[in-house]
């Protein structure tokens, strides 16, 4: 006796099942009339009236706080608190750029401010598009360090280059200096943007403190006798 109980999976012979069809025929080509569940039907409908209720919610522009946008700048501006805890408020001084130019912890802060504010003028790498090639030697409002930090401050060229004052945190302007810095000499020369007119200095006090000036004379000293 045999004890096989696999059953032949069915053969399809062609034959049009006994359905109902719709009443409509396309080029002589009939639907079966197989509507959707309700169920799911209702589904879409709550779907569209849910999303009406959102975009009245969030997407008003009445109450721009409850945006997605604003969610994110709130998680943001907290994330930046927590980290910059550890290194207080820093001082946009020459001292304090050059310190963090060497630091890759926190010159990976520096290229995030960089990558999200300034490579659609600066380029991916620096290396210029519209605006100038920031990893050569040379610049146009850039004298010394700190100046790199006023001019991402205070903007340039009657705004062709914005003012970042109000828009970056104070430490996100020193930490987006120092990582400028670290980034000289690295595009190949040839292969960036080529130097814009007034791009002719060179920052003097990259290696050494800049000269102390010459006190002037105390007027109030006299003169010494002439014993003559």
């Amino acid at each position: 006796m045999s004890t096989n109980t696999e059953t032949k999976p069915p053969v399809d012979d062609g034959a049009i099942p006994n359905d109902p069809l719709t009443d409509h025929s396309y080029d002589g080509i009939q639907e079966f009339d197989n509507p959707m569940p309700g169920w799911w039907k209702m589904l879409f409908l709550l779907s569209i009236l849910y999303s009406i209720g959102y975009w009245v919610y969030y997407e008003n522009g009445i109450t721009p706080d409850r945006s997605i946008i604003a969610a994110y700048d709130r998680a943001f501006a907290a994330n930046l608190r927590l980290q910059f805890a550890e290194i207080g408020d820093l001082q946009p001084d020459r001292e304090t750029i050059l310190k963090f130019a060497d630091d890759p912890k926190w010159l990976k802060v520096g290229q995030a401010v960089f990558q999200t504010n300034c490579t659609s003028c600066h380029g991916t790498k620096a290396e210029g598009r519209v605006g100038p090639n920031l990893t050569d030697d040379k610049w146009k409002n850039v004298k010394q360090v700190e100046d790199i930090a006023k001019v991402i401050n205070n903007g340039a060229a009657g705004n062709a280059m914005p003012a970042w004052q109000t828009k970056l945190h104070p430490n996100e302007v020193v930490l987006l200096s120092s990582y400028l810095l670290s980034l000289q000499g690295s595009v190949p020369p040839g292969e960036g943007l080529k130097p814009i007119p007034g791009e002719i200095h060179e920052i003097s006090d990259l290696t050494s403190a800049p000269a102390a000036e010459d006190k002037p004379a105390d007027s109030t000293t006299k003169p010494a006798e002439n014993n003559e």
